[in-house]
């Protein structure tokens, strides 16, 4: 059983429309919106419509079918365990019960509280099925789709607190009013209920009064009226003027008047059992309640494809704003550097003179290094002949030098490699001093020199 979370109650009167719409929760629904409209206005979308919240907020969808439109009889039947085994005995009774062919009828029934040691009474209610067709049609236009069909007779039949036996009158008002119920109630028990269709209202007393004298003579010869009944009124203060003098005659007992429900009451009794469980078999035709299922299923679908394609065109409007904004922003960064490309670049030949003349003075310095190192610690006697530097990195010497004084040259090499300016090594590596003969009492002497930091520093 679905767990409703609403029910709407419809009334679709030929003067007007009221529409009760409950919140189910509890034992007793409590009304959460009342509407009325003209014949001509259309019902409010937000309250009958089923949309994607009905999948988690079940609603319900009650029409009213007037009492007029059906047959209503009652069925006194064996007690049952199971509420499918009463169904089931109804089901059995329906051929003779039933005014109509049983394949030309819709039908219903409504249980009365069971008394111990009785027979089960049952209000079965038939309505045939072009009738059903024809409102559901009217229905359609309304763009309401009810789930179930309820006759609110029924509601104010179980609410009626019957204190006495006898025949109890249930006029029908405004619309209906040329129609009534007439139940009768012996014993306790429910034994009769009639729908009547009333002549004119100068013929309607001499009618009603012999209607109910033929059932009375009806009950007795079936052996459950024993006494002669009471009469009861059933209706408000201006209907019970009206029929009460149509009635009451000299030889009729006194006919007592008891108040109705108000039909926004009889809304909510109607909403109760329509919402309890188990609940009996609709009104409503299979095939309509499967068309009604399909539509709504389509609706669905079709809502969640236009949302997912909503929701995709929201998601490329997006990417759009964020790609033109990317753009906007990759636009304004070459801006940006068009506009300092100009002082990129002069700071890049700044940067290449600066290195330049570093590299220069660098080159300077390491002349001046060098020079000092070969004035204080090239060995007496021996001649420097050339001193130079290659790309400012390799100092290349050559000289002369008597030739008894090569372990001097050997000597002097060696203390290049050791010479320290500011606690680093000047040269990286000296290559071992090449010898020469340049005559009969000198010899010839070279090697090379690599600077600790040159001019690519």
């Amino acid at each position: 059983m679905a767990r409703w979370h609403s029910a709407n109650v419809l009334q679709a009167a030929s003067d007007k429309k009221r529409l009760w719409q409950f919140k189910v929760g509890g034992d007793i629904p409590s009304l959460s919106r009342e509407e009325t409209k003209l014949p001509t206005e259309a019902l409010p979308s937000g309250l009958t419509a089923k949309d994607w919240q009905t999948l988690y907020k079940p609603k319900l969808n009650v029409a009213w079918l007037a009492a007029d439109k059906s047959f209503l009889r009652v069925l006194q039947i064996p007690p049952a365990d199971t509420f499918q085994e009463t169904a089931a005995m109804i089901e059995l009774q329906l051929e003779k019960a039933s005014p109509l062919p049983v394949a030309q009828i819709m039908w219903t029934f409504e249980l009365l509280p069971k008394r111990p040691g009785h027979p089960q009474t049952a209000i079965v209610v038939i309505v045939a099925r072009n009738v059903v067709e024809e409102f559901l049609g009217r229905l359609e236009k309304e763009s309401f789709a009810p789930d179930r069909l309820e006759v609110p007779f029924i509601d104010q039949l179980l609410a009626t607190k019957v204190t006495a036996d006898g025949v109890w009158i249930y006029p029908a008002s405004g619309q209906d009013e040329s129609s009534c119920v007439i139940a009768w109630w012996c014993g306790g028990t429910l034994q009769s209920v009639s729908l009547l269709h009333l002549p004119p209202v100068e013929e309607r007393g001499a009618f009603l009064r012999e209607q109910i004298a033929q059932m009375a003579w009806a009950g007795e010869l079936e052996g459950w009226i024993t006494t002669p009944p009471r009469r009861f009124l059933v209706a408000t203060p201006a209907i019970a003027a009206v029929w009460q003098p149509i009635l009451q005659d000299g030889s009729t007992p006194e006919l007592e008047v008891v108040a109705p429900l108000a039909d926004s009451e009889l809304a909510k009794l109607t909403a109760r059992r329509a919402t309890r469980d188990p609940i009996p078999a609709s009104l409503v035709p299979p095939e309509f309640t499967t068309r009604y299922r399909q539509q709504f299923v389509d609706r669905i679908w079709m809502r969640s494809l236009f949302a997912v394609v909503l929701l995709y065109m929201f998601g490329v409007l997006i990417y759009l704003a964020a790609v033109q904004y990317v753009e906007f922003q990759v636009a304004d960064l070459e801006r940006k550097v068009r506009d300092q490309s100009g002082s990129y670049t002069n700071a890049l030949v700044l940067k290449d003179k600066v290195r330049v003349m570093q590299d220069q003075l660098n080159l300077q310095f390491a002349a001046l290094e060098c020079y000092k190192a070969m004035a204080q610690q090239i060995p007496e006697g021996v001649t420097l002949d050339s001193f130079n530097f290659q790309k400012g990195r390799t100092m290349s010497v050559q000289g002369t030098a008597p030739k008894d004084m090569m372990t001097k040259i050997n000597d002097f090499s060696d203390s290049l490699r050791r010479i320290l300016v500011h606690d680093e090594p000047l040269f990286k590596n000296v290559t071992v001093p090449t010898i020469g003969v340049r005559g009969t009492d000198l010899m010839g002497w070279s090697f090379t020199a690599e600077l600790t930091k040159g001019e690519s520093e």
